[in-house]
């Protein structure tokens, strides 16, 4: 019995952080499709967080049902008048509608319907979910970077390993990194984020040694690490120890503006990251091994919730840092929710601005057949990444050994 309930415990500590995360992330998105839509004045009629049957549901003065499934895995605004899957109905499906419309509610009704909307408001109604996402992770960020605030630790070499890269390009003990591919580096985690995504490719530095500037290249090696949070990795290495002295750490509380400026950068670097990674997949640098689906998420924010605890013996520090740490894991999930919906597959948010690009061109709606067609095409896609980011996982985390860890 005490076993079952220490599997329980450690099952908990891994579902219900991630679940938080994910429903709040969730519900920016969708409410970002929602109030952009209420801006313009398209009729909705749910509001659901959650999949399944409801727990909880409410019908608010405006006719929309407020609804909270029993499976908290994603959500949906549903706009009045879906009329298929893909939620774009071609020309013969809207002068359809239209008369549906005019025959129940009488002439102009079909004003308060999204397809009937200028084709620039359904545009932004469809990416106002992703940009909500952006601005979550700026918001949060912003928050941090003011109230916490960060600590900068310059990229001080410590050891420089035999035969490595960085001995080949000459690195020396005491050396400062000063810049990276010419990006000016404030912190040592900024090294190892470039060198990381570098694997085959020269990288220049710029060192500061003995006062004077020093110009170094050198190319990282692949290597496969255990990450405690990550779970196996592979990421590029050049052989060296960064490190600082206690004088040379600072710590910055950033004012207001400055805050909001952070928050857009560290946004941007996510994004940045994001996309070199998949260019490098694309050509042939990475073979897309890290991609992570739902267990890797959960394995990412119940380790955090873990070194969170564990830090922190007092109760109400571990609460602080608990709540620090998963907020900053929810902007990190929030800015790779918008991106993956930015992507142009037609069953994702992407995949509508696409129809609409090609609507705004052609001049008249993508044929039922056509979008019907993409849909099931892009269905496949997404099922095929998230089975691909599954076995990743399954890879990475050795799940099997984990789970029987929680048992033993």
């Amino acid at each position: 019995m005490t076993g079952m309930l220490g599997v329980l415990g450690q099952a908990l500590i891994y579902v219900v952080p991630f679940l938080l995360v994910l429903t709040l992330v969730v519900t920016v998105h969708e409410l970002g499709h929602f109030l952009t839509a209420r801006a313009f004045g398209v009729k909705m009629e749910r509001f659901s967080i959650g999949f399944g049957r409801a727990i909880f549901q409410r019908t608010d003065k405006r006719g929309v049902e407020w609804r909270l499934g029993w499976l908290p895995l994603g959500g949906y605004v549903k706009f009045a008048g879906d009329l298929d899957a893909t939620g774009v109905p071609d020309k013969v499906g809207l002068e359809a509608l239209k008369k549906d419309l005019i025959a129940a509610h009488g002439a102009g009704a079909e004003k308060d319907y999204l397809y009937f909307k200028p084709l620039w408001q359904r545009a932004l109604v469809v990416a106002g979910g992703p940009l909500a996402n952006f601005v979550l992770a700026i918001f949060i960020f912003t928050l941090l970077f003011s109230l916490v605030g960060v600590e900068l630790r310059p990229a001080r070499v410590m050891q420089v390993q035999p035969d490595s890269p960085a001995a080949v390009a000459g690195f020396l003990p005491g050396d400062l990194i000063t810049r990276v591919n010419g990006k000016l580096i404030a912190d040592g985690g900024e090294v190892t984020q470039v060198v990381a995504l570098s694997s085959g490719d020269p990288v220049q530095f710029t060192v500061e040694r003995a006062g004077a500037d020093v110009q170094l290249t050198a190319t990282p090696e692949r290597k496969i690490e255990e990450n405690p949070i990550a779970g196996r990795v592979s990421v590029g290495r050049i052989g060296l120890a960064l490190g600082s002295s206690r004088d040379e750490v600072r710590h910055v509380r950033y004012g207001p503006i400055a805050a909001v400026g952070r928050g857009f950068q560290e946004t941007g670097n996510i994004l940045s990251t994001t996309f070199t990674y998949i260019g490098r997949i694309f050509s042939g640098r990475e073979s897309g091994d890290q991609f992570s689906g739902p267990l890797g998420i959960a394995k990412a924010s119940g380790a955090l919730t873990n070194a969170a605890v564990a830090a922190n013996p007092d109760p109400l520090a571990m609460a602080g840092n608990l709540l620090l740490t998963l907020t900053s894991f929810a902007a990190i999930l929030s800015v790779g929710i918008g991106f993956l919906n930015l992507l142009p597959v037609p069953v994702l948010d992407g995949g509508h601005l696409m129809f609409y690009a090609y609507e705004a061109v052609a001049r008249r709606p993508v044929a039922a057949q056509v979008q019907e067609a993409g849909y099931r095409v892009g269905l496949a896609l997404l099922a095929s990444l998230m089975l691909f980011a599954t076995w990743n996982d399954l890879q990475k985390l050795n799940l099997f050994k984990f789970l029987g860890g929680l048992v033993s």
